[in-house]
């Protein structure tokens, strides 16, 4: 009789065992999209038969397992690093390449060459004053591509300091998602991984790679610690300590929750792209664009102030005018002259072409480090592009290696519909025979107490 109730006792367990694992079953289906969830497994544990004993063996329902490969995982995330620095790059540096076209019919290029062209014309018939108002207009025409130009870039800038806070406040967001994940109980004592807090942490942590380098620490209490390039606190178990950005200088610099400047620890993701963005590569842009204007206002300036104007006076007006300080692109202007103040000729010939041809001349001169101002233009309009089709590359390279790992992870660690339906269709097996079993030795149990009563 003893054994008879044993059985009863074995076969309802098993099947509050089998509802548990067909609830861990609907929940794998229901979440094979939800971003962060990983395949969930219940144990099931044999007991031990030995009725000498008193055991009478049966099923347990053991711990609920979670799939996760953290190899995969961190696989995942390091591309997804790669990926937001790639494409913060070409979302910086694409829009900049308008004011660097080579082939622009009304662009900077183009106004130079039209200059030099209109210093040619004026030679033909140096007197002309429709000519020499022409040399007027394509050098205004110049200073505003100049201006233009610069003004695109400094644009540029202040967009990219708007982005590097939006993507420090997107960090500080997730950080504090984190900690509050930790601080949930994502582990309990048993062990067991709460598999809803654990696809939400890991689904803040895939986000976060994005916009910014970091690791992570697993530690024993089950919370995770984020230390951003390695060093810098992020997360430490409930606790968030937020980035912060300094934009007092034109080096933007990133600070940690105390104020450290960790700039330089911040090697990947969206932020290490605008960082490099703001601080290395459009200042140099700038500098070479302030060169090349300086250049040009410079040796214009200089070649007309060897000559005479149509009076047959020295000039005391140069025609280009800019500020050092704040840059040569950026304030190149075209000073208040009449066109009979231009010196298109040379002393001692006054009515002359002689200096109308030494300004066309400069067009050909080997004036900015070697190069003709076209060419340095060039130089310059063709490292902008290299930089976009350099960042364009690596993010789809990267992009393909970043799909290649959340592939993988999904092989690893993702809900398989198939494997599900597999287990689906066992675990009704199982629950069916084992209903037959308890249906079974409930009769017997009812027959065997009207026999003795």
């Amino acid at each position: 009789m003893g054994n008879l109730f044993a059985g009863l006792t074995n076969s309802a367990n098993a099947l509050r065992v089998f509802e548990d694992g067909l609830t861990v079953v609907q929940n794998n289906v229901t979440n094979a999209s939800t971003p962060g969830y990983v395949e969930q497994t219940q144990v099931l544990d044999a007991s031990e038969l030995d009725l000498n004993q008193g055991l009478v063996g049966g099923v347990t329902a053991g711990p609920v397992i979670g799939y996760r490969d953290q190899y995969a995982e961190q696989a995942v995330q390091q591309q997804q690093t790669s990926v937001g620095f790639y494409n913060q790059k070409v979302s910086d540096l694409t829009p900049l390449q308008s004011f660097f076209a080579l082939s622009s019919s009304s662009g900077l290029s183009a106004s130079m060459d039209a200059l030099f062209s209109s210093f040619s014309q004026l030679s033909i018939n140096p007197n002309d004053t429709v000519s020499r108002q022409d040399v007027l207009n394509k050098a205004a025409a110049v200073a505003q591509q100049f201006r233009s130009a610069a003004s695109g870039l400094l644009s540029q800038t202040t967009n990219l300091n708007s982005q590097t806070r939006s993507i420090i406040n997107h960090v500080n967001q997730l950080a504090a998602t984190i900690a509050q994940v930790n601080g949930s109980g994502r582990v309990d004592a048993e062990g067991t991984v709460n598999a809803g807090l654990d696809a939400q942490l890991n689904s803040s942590l895939e986000q976060l790679s994005q916009y910014v380098n970091f690791t992570t620490l697993q530690q024993p209490d089950g919370t995770v610690s984020v230390l951003v390039g390695g060093q810098t606190p992020l997360v430490v178990g409930d606790q968030a300590y937020n980035l912060q950005g300094d934009f007092t200088t034109p080096q933007t610099a990133i600070l940690s929750s105390t104020g450290a400047d960790i700039t330089a620890q911040v090697t990947g993701g969206q932020l290490a792209a605008t960082i490099d963005d703001n601080n290395n590569i459009i200042p140099s842009y700038v500098t070479d664009l302030n060169t090349l204007a300086q250049s040009l206002a410079d040796q214009v300036n200089t070649t007309l102030d060897n000559g005479i104007d149509q009076n047959g006076a020295a000039p005391t007006t140069d025609l280009f005018s800019y500020d050092p300080v704040q840059g040569a692109a950026l304030t190149l202007n075209v000073n208040p002259l009449t066109t009979d103040q231009i010196a298109a000729a040379l002393p001692g010939s006054p009515g002359g072409n002689g200096n109308a041809l030494a300004a066309a001349q400069l067009a050909n001169a080997t004036a900015v480090s070697g190069y003709t101002f076209s060419q340095f233009f060039g130089n310059l309009g063709g490292r902008v592009g290299n930089d976009v089709l350099s960042a364009t590359n690596s993010q789809a390279t990267k992009q393909n290696l970043l799909s290649q790992a959340q592939t993988l992870r999904q092989q690893v660690s993702g809900v398989s519909l198939d494997t599900e339906a597999e287990k689906l269709i066992a675990l009704q097996k199982s629950y069916e025979a084992t209903s037959k079993m308890f249906t079974v030795l409930n009769q017997l149990t009812e027959t065997l107490i009207n026999v003795i009563h």
